[in-house]
């Protein structure tokens, strides 16, 4: 464990944020990262616990207490050494994952958790910094080869691990760049995209083949990605979004988060926007409806680009200040949360829908009639108009898009939509084709992404060799 009585004598103390005036500036990341000092002074007060509830609270499994305590002593390198046994990318989830395995650290049970997920990123940067981190190249090459389509985190996992087996992987993705969500949803407020690139150099290094600007499906067949790959791969995320079938839809200025999020961090990385699809929120009222993730990086966004107002709208009810820890413990809490993004300036309103839009002469959004809920019902003569030139859904999604790739192979589907695969072989209802991430779970987190590529990376390898020495 870290110190004994690490956890007696010494507070939590979390990374701190620029302040919200300076930040909203730019797009730049705004947590201060821990000194050396700081981080083994919080990795002191593990208490490695006889059942440690992190490690089933971190869908990878991070080995917690122990990089926790190889911290404490300064055994930094060794640090790197363990995170990296569970997690490919620890980068990506030391800036942008919830932590719920710090929702289940036992000093949760008292509001002062251990502070994993800024240690978790203070190891990862440092190795970057030290220049631990290098490409692992396979001692053997198996002659075997593999398709991941999509390139997102478990896309960028599962290439990763099967490389460094030795097998020849091909990594497609459809837009540009690579990185999935991680590139065009994330904003680079939460996450800079030299992070992801830097990766994929060490991947290209390992010998992973990257082929962006390729659709598959479209731009090569599936006829003939099944003859010329020994196995396949689906991590295209679940991309379709959940929309908003209500009378004035299908105004202008009405867009899913996701259009806007990904051409603002196109035109963030330098791209051009073309003026007669640019989605702006400069000087409009900002109406985002939708209370989770997506919903706050649509405000941060906004307030970046200079919005007049923001107003968030949520349909459940404003969950509790705390919650009920003997209840609830070591579980991820449903309680009032409020975003970085949001704590820069919004407004926030709760158990309500949207009845209707209206518009100008135009044909362009204006208003937004709403109406509020008690139990899930309206409550009669409740409805009340907001001002709305740009309104953002931003309401989750709903499955894998399914024209194209998943129709043309003909993989068997769940129940909610998504491709079907269990998380024991992830083999889809195609013996050489696999599923993992969003694609087979639904919306999630990015580190649940990140888990099942690498434990389809092992199902794969086992399926092509017989047996596999890849963790799961």
């Amino acid at each position: 464990m870290g110190k004994t009585t690490g956890f007696l004598e010494i507070s939590r103390q979390d990374r701190g944020y620029e302040k919200p005036v300076e930040r909203v500036r730019n797009y730049h990341e705004f947590v201060k990262p821990f000194s050396d000092d700081e981080a083994k002074g919080q990795g002191a007060r593990c208490m490695d616990c006889g059942i440690p509830f992190c490690h089933n609270g971190c869908p990878v499994n991070n080995i917690i207490p122990d990089w926790n305590d190889l911290v404490y002593k300064g055994r930094w390198r060794d640090a790197l050494m363990n995170l990296h046994s569970t997690n490919n990318f620890p980068e990506f989830t030391g800036r942008i994952c919830p932590a719920p395995c710090e929702a289940a650290c036992t000093l949760n049970i008292n509001d002062d958790p251990v502070t994993i997920k800024s240690i978790e990123c203070s190891i990862v940067d440092r190795g970057w910094t030290e220049g631990w981190i290098q490409p692992e190249l396979p001692s053997r090459k198996t002659g075997k080869t593999i398709a991941v389509i999509g390139s997102g985190p478990a896309g960028m996992a599962a290439a990763q691990q099967l490389a460094r087996a030795g097998h020849s992987v091909t990594l497609f993705e459809k837009d540009d760049r690579v990185g999935g969500l991680l590139r065009y949803g994330i904003p680079d407020f939460k996450m800079e995209k030299h992070l992801i690139d830097r990766r994929v150099k060490q991947m290209e290094a390992e010998g992973v083949t990257i082929s962006a600007n390729c659709n598959v499906g479209v731009d090569i067949t599936t006829e003939a990605l099944q003859r010329d790959f020994d196995a396949v791969i689906l991590t295209g995320g679940a991309q379709a979004p959940r929309d908003l079938p209500v009378p004035g839809r299908e105004l202008k200025g009405i867009h899913f988060a996701m259009d806007f999020l990904s051409q603002n961090n196109k035109r963030v990385a330098g791209d051009t926007i073309p003026a007669d699809v640019a989605i702006t929120a400069k000087d409009k009222h900002v109406i985002v409806i939708g209370g989770g993730d997506t919903g706050s990086d649509c405000i941060g966004t906004s307030i970046r680009q200079g919005a007049k107002s923001i107003t968030q709208l949520e349909i459940m009810a404003r969950p509790p200040e705390q919650e009920n820890k003997p209840l609830v413990w070591p579980y991820w809490p449903l309680k009032f949360r409020t975003s970085s993004s949001q704590a820069e300036g919004c407004e926030r309103d709760f158990a309500v829908a949207t009845k209707s839009f209206g518009g100008n002469a135009q044909g362009h959004v204006t208003t937004q009639k709403i109406v509020r809920l008690e139990a899930g019902k309206e409550v009669a003569g409740s409805a009340f108009d907001l001002p709305a030139d740009l309104v953002l859904l931003a309401m989750g999604f709903v499955h894998p898009i399914h024209e194209g790739l998943v129709k043309n192979l003909g993989v068997a589907l769940d129940n909610r939509g998504n491709v079907q695969a269990n998380t024991v072989k992830y083999q889809t209802s195609l013996p050489k084709v696999f599923a993992a991430g969003d694609m087979r779970r639904g919306q999630s987190l990015v580190v649940w992404a990140i888990r099942e590529g690498r434990q389809a990376a092992r199902a794969v390898d086992e399926f092509l060799m017989g047996t596999t020495d890849l963790p799961r």
